[in-house]
This record gives C-alpha cells, structure tokens and sequence, in this order.
C-alpha cells in the first residue's frame, strides 16, 4: 500500500511526524483519507502528560473527517468516497452499561488515539470491531470537513443539555470560555433558553460572536455575586462547569437557585480530583450535582445534523489550521487561548 506522513506521540512533548505504512484494509473495515482533524483539550493534555496506560509510540488525534478511500468487501454501511465523520469512543458491547445502552459508560472503554491509531494521519483505519461498535457517520450534504469535524466535540455538550433537561425559559450559566463552552451557549439557545451567562477568565474575547445575554469576568468581578444580581437573588436553573478547575464547582453551588441542578462537565487533572461543596447548601436547597461524560450511540448523527441545521455555527470556532509538523504549535495556540478550535490538516504542507 505504500506510507502515510503521520505526526506520532512518541513520549511526553516528543511528537515526530514520520513516513509509516499504511494500514491494509481488511474484508470488515475502511481506511479513509483524513481531511481535518480537530485538537482536542484531551490531545493537549495528553501532549503533556501522557497518553493512558503509558502508550506511546502512537498516532493521536480524534475529532476526525474524511473520505472513504478504500472499503472492505463485507462492509455495507459505506462505499468509497463517501465523507464520514468520526468520534473516538469504542464500547464493548457486553458490559452491564452497553446491554442497557449507556455505551457511555462502557467498562473497557477505548479510543481512537489511543488504542487505535488517530486522525493526525493521512489516512486513519477502522478495523471491523470499531466499525460496528464505536462512531462513524455520514457528513451531511454542504457541510465541509472542518465543520464536520466538530461534531465530536459537540456530541458531549448535546447529550449533556438533553439528559439534565435544559429547557424553555430556563437560566443557564456555563462556566468555561473554551470551545466547550461556546458550544454549550449555541445549544442552550437551541433549546429553548432564555437567559444564557457565561463564565469565564482567558479566552473571554471569542465569546460575544456566540451571542450569550451576559459575560463575566472572573478575574475582576465575582461570579457567584454577579449571577445572583442578574437572576434578582433567585440563582440559575442550571449551571454547567465546562472548565477543568474545581474552584469553580464550588462556586456553582453557591450561584444555583433551590432545586437547582450543578453539572460537572469538564474533567479536573487527574492529580487532584477532590473538590469540596457547600453540603448544607446542597442539604437545604434541595440541589442536584451530576456528572456528564460523552454521548450515546446516535451522539455524533444528532450534533452534525446540529451543526448542518445552523443551531450550531462550526466555522466560527475553527480559527486556526496547522499542517502535521505544527501540531505542537496549534497545541500552544489553544493553550494559550489564541485560537479557539485548531484544525490540523494532514494533506497540506
């Protein structure tokens, strides 16, 4: 078959874009040319920490685009040259949580990216058993690779807002000006909100263009203040923490009306995942403190019809592209909130 340009994980902050084969395609599975690949926050962190269970030597990259280029004899979902869109999650199946459909909350979860070889490639391969139990989609009709290739990102933020219900005339505070958080904005609006306020500290300029009804600052002003002014001391009907910081959690407690609901979207490094809450807050204001994590089986169809409906506006997150060798770079960017999605573009130079 010949060899790929691929940027690989070889350690800690040593990604190598090298020349390696491209995967056969076997009679179950499809190779498909990679058009865009989102960076994910996972893939930053991973960048700097380390991938799960100590792999290395690994191709990453998960919020994938592209075509298929080749297709297995026995597959009939897709044909060569239709665009797909994949997300990285792969569930087993068995388990006690995949035989009741929360694939989820798979317990031998794995991942594109990590597992498998991911989407900072020119081609990716999805062998059978990844076909059948993890997440490629058709990209619907005039949406390009880069749109398309936010789907992954915005399957979480859309099963999360549908399991805790946010609804018409509810008050949503969403903490995190990342990506995530902008996208929680736009979903929020979709389903019905009718007061969205964001929260958030260093990447607050990119916010405005997703039309939130009020921003704050919490490096000068203080939120649990601010949301309790701005719902006349009631507090929100939901507050959702996008962001990695468990401070945060606490204050969502405190900004959160009487039966209220506090979701604790975004992970919080590994290290330090305790975090305390107000208890007699939760005791006598009857709150509800959930977890969010991914999506369920139609999670990436339901956001990339999203995404082709306009609810959610993809091409304005993309504001940065980088090709294999600069990975690292848009890793920087993002980090330092110079760009709100880069997109890596394995074909360009």
């Amino acid at each position: 078959m010949g060899t790929m340009r691929a940027a690989v994980f070889e350690s800690i902050e040593n990604m190598v874009v090298r020349e390696v084969p491209i995967p056969e395609c076997e009679e179950d599975g499809i190779l498909i040319k990679v058009e865009s690949c989102g960076i994910c926050g996972g893939d930053i962190r991973n960048f700097h920490i380390g991938l799960r269970h100590g792999v290395k030597s690994q191709i990453m990259g998960h919020e994938i685009a592209g075509t298929v280029y080749e297709a297995g004899s026995k597959v009939t979902r897709f044909k060569v040259g239709d665009r797909v869109a994949l997300a990285p999650d792969v569930s087993c199946g068995e388990c006690y949580y995949c035989k009741r459909g929360l694939v989820n909350l798979c317990v031998d979860h794995k991942m594109l990216g990590t597992h498998w070889p991911g989407g900072f490639a020119e081609y990716i391969y999805i062998p059978g058993f990844v076909l059948s139990r993890g997440f490629v989609e058709p990209i619907p009709e005039g949406l390009s690779f880069d749109e398309a290739a936010l789907g992954e990102p915005a399957s979480s933020v859309i099963a999360c807002q549908k399991y805790n219900n946010v609804t018409e005339g509810d008050t949503v505070v969403i903490i995190g000006d990342g990506p995530i958080g902008c996208i929680h904005i736009e979903v929020a609006r979709a389903r019905g909100a009718s007061k969205i306020i964001m929260v958030g500290l260093t990447r607050l300029d990119s916010v405005p263009q997703f039309n939130p009804d009020h921003i704050i600052d919490a490096g000068s002003q203080n939120p649990v203040e601010e949301v309790l002014k701005l719902t006349n001391g009631l507090g929100a009907d939901i507050v959702i923490c996008a962001n990695p910081v468990t401070k945060t959690q606490q204050q969502a407690v405190e900004m959160v009306r009487k039966r209220g609901r506090v979701v604790l979207f975004g992970g919080v490094p590994k290290t330090a995942p305790m975090t305390e809450l107000n208890s007699n807050m939760i005791h006598y204001n009857e709150l509800t403190v959930v977890g969010a994590f991914s999506y369920p089986s139609i999670g990436l169809e339901e956001a990339l019809r999203y995404i082709a409906e306009g609810k959610i506006s993809a091409k304005k997150y993309v504001t940065e592209k980088v090709t294999l060798d600069h990975i690292p770079e848009g890793m920087k960017l993002a980090q330092q909130g110079k760009a709100l999605k880069v997109i890596v573009k394995p074909w360009e130079r």
